[in-house]
């Protein structure tokens, strides 16, 4: 009966169904990319993408978003853009809420126990990651690490970013340690494993899966940034942000080449952000 409240809530969400066409739009666009372009995101088509003077063309029949400065198609790159784009946005996200909920209830467990250490070496830990602005973090270790493969990258963005992650779930379980029907368990003699698993992981899912929605917009623009700054994936990947900034040199005669890429990337921290905020008034109307 909960949950059917919660999805008639979901329903009635203006925002939340908006931001979930956008979400199914992005996966869709993402996984059509070879029906949507059959030209190769990294080649270089020198016969349908030049015009009569030697320039890339724009727009056509051949290359409907018409073809960058070296001449591949804008098409095919943007749709393999989303491919990386929305798989860092949806690993990445999973291992910081992964290692952020283990976190969470491991130091909420503790806390006020003769294990209170563990909590307060924990959230001392919590406390300088989030002091620490996210994206100097990242392009720090992007620039350390030199070339970039896709689990790298996954593995930075994922590994710090779960300290809000961890702080929330920690708040939640410090809410639920003292119910009655975690006293009764203990009086039945489960073990704090057994208890954490079956009773306080399903009670923190609500909150979690708020928080992951949103954390994959926070993931997409992670790595377009890096992309930008040259510090992520390296060329000739496609990626949004490296599309950018490949394409401000041009800005003036062909602005295609950023409003397309930038739409791409507004576009999913729109219909993430949304989606996020319909599942949290949906799971949790009291949160409004």
């Amino acid at each position: 009966m909960r949950q059917n409240r919660a999805l008639m809530r979901f329903k009635r969400n203006r925002g939340a169904a908006l931001g979930a066409g956008l979400v199914v739009f992005l996966v869709l666009f993402a996984l059509l990319a070879p029906l949507l372009s059959s030209f190769d995101p990294n080649l270089s088509d020198f016969e349908a993408g030049r015009d009569a003077l030697g320039e890339p063309v724009g727009p056509s029949g051949a290359h409907w978003l018409g073809v960058d400065q070296l001449f591949r198609d804008q098409l095919s790159r943007l749709a393999h853009g989303a491919r990386i784009s929305l798989a860092v946005g949806f690993i990445a996200t999973l291992l910081s809420a992964l290692v952020g909920t283990a976190v969470g209830l491991l130091s909420g467990w503790t806390s006020g126990t003769r294990w209170s250490v563990i909590d307060q070496v924990l959230m001392r830990l919590v406390d300088i990651g989030l002091s620490l602005p996210y994206l100097v973090l990242v392009m720090a270790l992007g620039v350390a690490l030199g070339d970039v493969s896709l689990t790298t990258l996954l593995m930075v963005l994922g590994l710090t970013s779960w300290f809000g992650t961890a702080r929330i779930i920690r708040s939640k379980v410090l809410q639920l340690r003292g119910l009655d029907f975690i006293e009764a368990a203990r009086a039945l003699g489960q073990s704090d494993l057994g208890i954490a698993l079956k009773h306080l992981l399903p009670n923190v899912l609500g909150p979690l899966i708020v928080i992951a929605t949103a954390h994959v917009a926070a993931m997409i623009i992670a790595e377009s940034v890096l992309s930008y700054l040259q510090v992520g994936l390296p060329p000739p990947t496609a990626t949004w942000g490296r599309m950018l900034q490949e394409g401000q040199t041009a800005i003036a005669d062909r602005p295609l080449l950023v409003i397309a890429p930038g739409g791409m990337i507004l576009l999913s921290v729109l219909g993430f952000n949304l989606l996020g905020e319909g599942l949290r008034d949906a799971l949790d109307p009291n949160e409004r």
